[in-house]
């Protein structure tokens, strides 16, 4: 099943940046070496077994920009389940950033009114720490007026830190075809192993799926500074050919248990009973595998029949 994903915004912006991180393996130091692209590059990347998003990095030089609008306006804006508008936060032409959105939720409106929009404000690094609250609320209120009839939902960014782990996961999240089921049976497999937690990270990008969640934690970032954390683990471990597989890490309060769960997905699990041993986890996320693996093929399944 392919879904369509446009990633729009004018040039030097980051969307090819944020691309290649999230599903080339790039890390963040090394997208300086990116060109900006060209025209539309098509590429079509794989996501828990039979998703195919079909992701289209548009170029965002003005003269491809027009291009988009006149010429290639039904080829570009048709069958669109998702479109992703980058912002650069600290861009010096916000009034044709704005335009430019506007020209796209016309076209969208047109061609794909059921797909769901989202807008990144992005490079959230660059500005002062106790001015990004704001800067991006204001921002957001904006886009939301802006898009009417539509909606949008927004993100602040940054591919140096959680925050593009945060978009991403949210934005798969909605292509993920009977993802309700999924959190379903996660809920009872977290309340028959008594654990704190339980996640569901996509096995090649590491983006969160689906998570349940029974004991309150204060950092609400936690899932997405996971993935970036475990995928440059993994990265380091293939760059010394050897293959990341699952790990363990225990202190006083908790132990976390990452391993692989069925072909498309690695599982978390966060225990903080200390009366349970790790063989006792081991094997419950192993016995768990089997359920999960039907879950996922019924879910393909289901897929291919749309």
């Amino acid at each position: 099943m392919k879904k369509k994903v446009l990633l729009m915004g004018k040039s030097g912006s980051g969307k090819t940046s944020m691309r290649s991180i999230i599903f080339a393996n790039y890390i963040a130091r090394d997208t300086h070496r990116l060109g900006a692209t060209i025209d539309v590059e098509h590429s079509h990347v794989r996501f828990l077994g039979n998703l195919v998003l079909n992701l289209w990095d548009c170029g965002g030089q003005e003269a491809f920009m027009e291009n988009y609008f006149a010429s290639q306006r039904d080829n570009i804006f048709r069958n669109v389940e998702v479109l992703i508008y980058v912002f650069d936060v600290e861009s010096r032409e916000l009034d044709k950033d704005m335009h430019y959105y506007q020209s796209c939720l016309e076209a969208i409106l047109q061609n794909s009114p059921e797909a769901k929009i989202f807008c990144l404000v992005h490079k959230m690094d660059l500005v002062q720490e106790d001015q990004r609250d704001y800067i991006f609320r204001e921002r957001e209120e904006d886009l939301k007026r802006l898009s009417l009839p539509l909606e949008c939902t927004c993100f602040r960014t940054s591919i140096w830190d959680e925050t593009l782990y945060r978009a991403w996961s949210s934005i798969v999240y909605m292509l993920i075809p009977n993802v309700k089921e999924l959190e379903q049976s996660l809920n009872q497999f977290a309340n028959i192993i008594d654990a704190d937690e339980v996640l569901l990270f996509e096995r090649a990008t590491f983006l969160v799926i689906s998570h349940c969640q029974r004991q309150f934690h204060r950092d609400v970032h936690r899932f997405e500074k996971v993935s970036n954390i475990i995928k440059q683990f993994k990265l380091s471990c293939s760059k010394l050919a050897a293959q990341f597989q699952s790990m363990e890490v225990r202190n006083t309060n908790f132990a976390a248990f990452i391993d692989i769960f069925t072909s498309n997905t690695y599982v978390m699990v966060i225990m903080s009973d200390p009366t349970i041993p790790s063989a006792a986890t081991l094997i419950n996320i192993r016995n768990a595998r089997k359920h999960f693996e039907k879950l996922e093929r019924a879910s393909q399944s289901s897929a291919l029949t749309r």
